[in-house]
């Protein structure tokens, strides 16, 4: 079933919900893409076929990206979208919502838990935090920080956001619309959002020859607040690089966190 999306601010997003093919579930995943994907790129079509054996599936295009409207502000207003995908879940009568994000989604699940994660009762939560809480989190190839420049893939990214000219690339390369603007105010980084999750359970996922974010990137996020953390040897980034054997595992922990096996541990590799 796809449908448009209205978010707080007034930007129209594209989604699709997807029924579990195992019958009725209980829970909805909500999976959250990477910077210049979509909701019909194939990794993330094939993540939401994986996750549909064991929930609903809820997935959305970012603005700026696909079929959506607006501009993409790399992480900041796509909280908002991500808002909006979850209670349209819990609108179609799912109790238990959950998030997991890819990459730049990876950082906005982290913020967006932040924010409307916890129980129904929990204080500080914005406007509206009830209807787009989340259950359960799952960041998986996430940056720690922003403006991070550290690898020749980021910086290409940053040459891509920054650059009149990368913008047109990525407009018309890469269908992705960038809004010009720079951050005013800098959005609450994912580090400094996971202290703020708690007692929502997270997961921090990555792989250990991811070539945009090396390991201190998991790591720290998963030092700075109760998290589970996965080094997952051999794996690249993001949705491109999950298999299905990943996939699995991630959908049986937001679903039953107690059947899913561990990566390779806090210390990695």
């Amino acid at each position: 079933m796809r449908t448009t999306l209205t978010t707080s601010d007034g930007v129209r997003i594209e989604a699709l919900y997807q029924p579990c093919t195992r019958g009725r579930a209980g829970t909805a995943i909500v999976v959250a893409h990477g910077f210049t994907g979509s909701v019909d790129r194939p990794a993330l079509r094939r993540a939401a076929q994986v996750f549909a054996r064991y929930a609903d599936v809820v997935t959305f295009s970012f603005r700026g990206h696909g079929r959506s409207g607006g501009r993409s502000t790399v992480g900041d207003r796509e909280v908002l979208d991500l808002a909006a995908a979850v209670a349209w879940a819990r609108a179609r009568g799912h109790r238990r919502v959950v998030t997991v994000g890819f990459s730049m989604g990876g950082s906005v699940v982290l913020r967006h838990a932040a924010t409307h994660g916890g129980p129904p009762e929990a204080e500080g939560r914005t406007p509206g935090a009830i209807e787009a809480r989340t259950d359960a989190v799952v960041a998986v190839s996430a940056p720690a920080r922003w403006y991070y420049r550290g690898t020749a893939p980021m910086r290409r990214v940053h040459w891509v956001i920054t650059r009149p000219l990368g913008r047109a690339v990525g407009r018309y390369g890469l269908r992705t619309r960038i809004h010009t603007r720079e951050w005013d105010p800098v959005p609450l980084s994912p580090v400094e959002a996971v202290p703020l999750i708690a007692p929502t359970p997270l997961l921090i996922v990555h792989g250990d020859r991811d070539p945009y974010f090396p390991l201190d990137h998991p790591r720290t996020l998963a030092a700075a607040g109760p998290a589970e953390l996965w080094l997952e040897a051999g794996m690249g980034h993001a949705e491109n690089a999950a298999d299905g054997d990943l996939l699995a595992r991630i959908a049986r922990w937001l679903t039953d966190p107690s059947a899913a096996p561990h990566g390779l541990g806090p210390d990695g590799p």
